[in-house]
């Protein structure tokens, strides 16, 4: 066992232990659960110590026969890419304890329970290296959030854990049917092994079995994004579930399906990714001016930063299928990005719902005045969020249209408007929440040492993210780059050579 087992495993273990605990040691169980997730995210940063920043090779890989028949094997590992993933799933972790610390307060015992079955799938999904253990790793995070949503949600949370669970498990189903195909043609579940036959040619799928196999897997895929217009069960989902579950759902959760998206659609179906890539961009593009203009309208502070995320993660698309070296660091730095900055505006909005147990934004107003810090923090977290310069957001963003513009500027020219719009929801959210006029019955305490903890951090990558660049950059452009030359592979490329002036002219 290395390293990456015990980063995977520890939560998995603390999920078995803590269901020894007597339920009525309330207090127990939650600095049990904020142990074993600080311990998970220490032990996750040992990660960087012996991790080679140049290398796209898969490091600290594990891999041992599961199951003979069909052939399973326990195969992890990480690269450039899953391993800022990993630590940041292990980030908000603890985040979420310390959220969920005085809201939950009723079956605490079982939320904490799910919430570390929670951290084991989503770290699991980003460190398998075999295709059928990746869809077990992919449904046990489902579970654990369809009871967060419906058993410690608001009014709506059975609707919406069911609108969930429906709409990612018609996903999951067509990507199982993918993945079985893959085994039938090529033998092996192991991604690696898969990739080496396609680059060497023992594997060839024409271009229908591409276009079929690219559809299964990109709708799983598409639906966790979420891409419009397969966004809908998502601002349901936010809406009603509890604080932490919003949090670990916009922040690493939505990752999954960008994630699966680089690391599978493009490199094993290049030739349908490519050719598909004209239409996916026009709904990422769709994507990112809906759902800003959407969240211009909305009345409810949850429903509004939900629908942020549509318009963000439309970005993530967009550079993915630029098939640039830009568009896909971008693509990549924004989920990181928008993990942080969004994860900190749902932690934000519980904090002002604990205190006024109301989302509508007409509930509000004055803040500022009571809670300074509060208001600051927010700020802070709005100017990321909509991709200020010197903050996190900006250089995602900025990468993505770069990379864009290399391609068709006027992809570039249609998502820039998307930026300028996040001006316009954010500030005017802010405005009324935290600068229009108080109501009369209205009082607000301010941070507590609490609230500092959660935020502390996420503030402090909002300005390193967005400063210090170099800092998470190298192993994703190594790895980047290694997913974008298997994308080359078995594909036809036309390349129109304009004629020089000059030449031109001599030939006239």
């Amino acid at each position: 066992m290395n390293l990456l087992d015990a980063v995977l495993w520890l939560p998995l273990a603390g999920f078995v232990l803590l269901l020894l605990i007597p339920r009525e040691r309330v207090r127990a169980i939650r600095q049990f659960a904020l142990g074993i997730t600080t311990a998970t995210f220490l032990l996750s940063l040992a990660l960087l110590v012996g991790f080679d920043r140049t290398s796209a090779a898969f490091q600290y890989e594990t891999n041992l026969p599961w199951i003979s028949s069909p052939e399973i094997r326990y195969h992890i590992g990480i690269d450039g890419i899953s391993l800022w993933l990993v630590l940041l799933t292990t980030l908000l972790s603890p985040i979420g304890v310390l959220i969920s610390w005085q809201h939950i307060d009723r079956r605490v015992k079982e939320f904490f329970a799910l919430f570390l079955a929670m951290e084991f799938g989503l770290i699991g999904v980003f460190v398998a290296l075999d295709l059928f253990l990746f869809y077990v790793f992919w449904e046990v995070s489902l579970v654990p959030m369809y009871f967060l949503i419906g058993v410690w949600g608001h009014e709506r949370r059975i609707y919406a854990a069911v609108k969930f669970f429906i709409y990612t498990m018609t996903g999951s189903v067509l990507m199982l049917a993918g993945i079985i195909y893959l085994y039938i043609r090529a033998g092996t579940f192991d991604y690696p092994a898969l990739i080496e036959m396609m680059m060497n040619g023992s594997l060839m799928l024409d271009r229908m079995e591409q276009n079929l196999l690219f559809a299964g897997f990109f709708a799983a895929f598409a639906i966790k994004v979420p891409l419009f217009p397969l966004h809908t069960w998502l601002p349901d989902a936010h809406v009603e579930a509890p604080t932490a579950g919003s949090v670990m759902l916009a922040s690493v959760m939505l990752k999954m399906g960008c994630y699966g998206l680089l690391r599978f659609c493009l490199p094993m179906f290049p030739a349908a990714a490519r050719g598909a890539a004209p239409w996916i961009v026009m709904l990422a593009i769709a994507g990112i001016l809906y759902g800003a203009l959407v969240a211009m309208v909305q009345p409810n502070m949850k429903k509004l930063v939900a629908y942020t995320s549509v318009s963000h993660l439309g970005f993530v698309v967009l550079g993915l299928f630029t098939f640039t070296e830009l568009g896909t660091n971008g693509a990549v730095y924004q989920m990181l990005n928008h993990g942080i900055s969004t994860g900190a505006l749902f932690a934000l909005v519980g904090f002002l719902y604990e205190r006024r147990h109301s989302l509508e934004i007409e509930d509000y107003g004055g803040v500022a005045t009571p809670a300074p810090v509060l208001a600051t923090m927010f700020l802070i977290t709005s100017l990321a969020s909509m991709g200020l310069p010197v903050l996190n957001n900006f250089v995602g963003e900025y990468l993505v249209l770069q990379g864009a513009a290399q391609v068709n500027f006027r992809w570039a020219v249609f998502a820039a408007i998307g930026v300028i719009l996040a001006a316009c929801y954010m500030l005017w959210m802010y405005q009324r929440v935290f600068y229009g006029e108080a109501r009369k019955d209205f009082s607000m305490r301010d941070a507590n040492l609490r609230e500092w903890a959660v935020m502390s951090p996420l503030i402090i990558l909002m300005v390193w993210m967005g400063t210090y660049t170099q800092t998470f950059l190298p192993p994703i452009t190594a790895s980047s780059a290694a997913i974008l030359e298997q994308t080359k592979v078995n594909v036809e490329f036309h390349v129109e050579r304009q004629m020089p002036r000059q030449e031109l002219a001599n030939a006239r």
